[in-house]
């Protein structure tokens, strides 16, 4: 079943964040806080967008989720201001790159958002992988997106993660750009 994101959901967001990290094969080795990878990734987007947050959930409770952004330079904006900021004092700078990321995360190229303004995120626990609950929840999101006014819509894949490149190109998405570390995907809406 897919449903809108509750408040409630919250703490499953940053377990299914932690649990995919590394490339769908998992990130709880990486962290001494379970919930940091959260804190960067998945959390954001639910509390400052939650109108675009979605889950799958089963018997077992939720097993995944697609969390957007309508408007990416509004969003890093919104996120200096008001989510950054008690990121950063929780978490002081350090060598790992996630608290890197906290400290000085980067800006979407405004090519990109020129012609893809919005953007997401997708994670699936293993339970529920290959059932099409991903792409059923990201088609939920795209409907969502359309309906409020989006044109584009675009997101980044690290070069390691092949099962996710296949998954968005199956999808409709296509490459539009490639740095060093991750690829870019867009669709237009």
């Amino acid at each position: 079943m897919i449903r809108p994101y509750r408040p409630d959901d919250l703490d499953a967001l940053y377990e299914i964040c932690l649990h995919t990290g590394n490339g769908g094969r998992g990130a709880a080795h990486e962290f001494d806080d379970p919930r940091l990878l959260g804190h960067a990734f998945a959390a954001p987007y639910a509390a400052l967008h939650p109108e675009l947050a979605f889950v799958s959930a089963d018997g077992e409770g939720v097993s995944g989720y697609v969390l957007g952004a309508l408007d990416t330079t509004a969003f890093e904006d919104r996120l200096e201001r008001e989510w950054w900021p008690a990121a950063r004092e929780r978490y002081p700078l350090s060598d790992n790159r996630v608290v890197q990321h906290i400290h000085s995360p980067p800006r979407t190229d405004p090519a990109l958002v020129e012609r893809f303004p919005s953007h997401l995120h997708v994670n699936l626990l293993a339970r529920t992988r290959g059932l099409g609950l991903g792409g059923a929840l990201v088609d939920t999101l795209l409907e969502a997106l359309q309906d409020h006014g989006s044109r584009g819509v675009h997101l980044f894949v690290r070069h390691h993660n092949v099962h996710a490149i296949g998954f968005y190109r199956h999808l409709g998405f296509t490459e539009v750009d490639e740095t060093p570390e991750k690829l870019a995907f867009g669709m237009p809406l």
